[in-house]
């Protein structure tokens, strides 16, 4: 088996770092925003990556070792990763091998395996992007309610692992709330989050469509997104609604003493590495 380099596009500031997806095709959270759908690989169904097993232990000879990420497109924590155990398998090699893990999910399952990721070099980043249930139900309606991901990372936190998290995408109408967001980033600071990375939402072809069967939200972001950019097939706000948009997360980070990062803005309000990878290897990893 070979990792895959993470291939950095436009506006990107992460760190060089491999990429291992366990699954392929469409994720079962179902997340209105997600990006993922413009690759092929991961359209369709879902489908678990049982031929990775066999191969992992060749990981021990890919050089150089730098961080792995689980994973750019398709949760490594599925609920199908309950019966396969892929991720829990694939985090163990490479621990073993010597690799720094950056995993990142949207789902408290990842808890289960805080008996591996406490013995490595690793750091967990949980997507949460509001605390209200209701509205996280409309946009990401089979995602693991915010609760249950929060309590999962205050599991891991106490374990002794390291936790970031990610408020990605903020979205206009929904959880841009500068009450709500600080609110949040306090919750997580709570839970032992170390470092936060905060993205606005940029829709890809299709989002559109997809979200006319909710009015409301299809009102509000047909406005907000008339005069959109196009960069690299996402559509991006005016900076300076951008700005407007993720400075509460900063503003709360920073009275927190967690180190903040935006993803893909085109400017840079960074602290350390913008993934939170830092956590994982031991460096700032700032990259601006």
């Amino acid at each position: 088996m070979k990792l895959s380099p993470f291939k950095r596009g436009p506006l990107c500031t992460c760190p060089p770092k491999y990429n291992l997806n366990t699954y392929a095709g469409r994720c079962r959270h179902g997340c209105v925003y997600c990006y993922a759908v413009k690759f092929p690989a991961f359209r369709g169904e879902l489908k678990p990556r049982l031929s990775l097993i066999p191969h992992l232990d060749k990981l021990a000879r890919t050089r150089p070792k730098m961080t792995v990420m689980l994973s750019d497109a398709t949760d490594p924590y599925q609920p199908a990763e309950r019966e396969y155990c892929i991720t829990r398998r694939a985090i163990a090699k490479l621990s073993e091998a010597g690799f720094p893990l950056l995993v990142v999910t949207k789902s408290h399952l990842v808890a289960r395996d805080v008996d591996i990721l406490r013995r490595s070099r690793c750091v967990v980043s949980m997507t949460v992007t509001m605390l209200d249930r209701r509205k996280s139900m409309v946009i990401e309606p089979k995602a693991p309610p915010p609760e249950l991901r929060i309590r999962a990372l205050s599991v891991l936190s106490e374990a002794g692992v390291p936790t970031a998290a990610r408020i990605d995408p903020i979205i206009p109408g929904v959880n841009d709330s500068p009450e709500g967001l600080r609110r949040l980033v306090i919750r997580l600071y709570d839970a032992g989050v170390q470092h936060i990375t905060a993205s606005t939402l940029k829709p890809v072809r299709g989002f559109f469509q997809k979200i006319k069967h909710i009015p409301w939200l299809y009102e509000r972001l047909a406005r907000e997104y008339q005069d959109a950019m196009q960069i690299a097939g996402y559509s991006y706000l005016p900076e300076k609604r951008r700005r407007e948009l993720l400075a509460p997360v900063r503003e709360a980070a920073e009275d927190m003493g967690l180190t903040f990062a935006v993803c893909r803005e085109g400017f840079s309000w960074n602290t350390a590495s913008c993934d939170g990878s830092h956590l994982a290897t031991g460096g700032s990893q700032l990259r601006v």
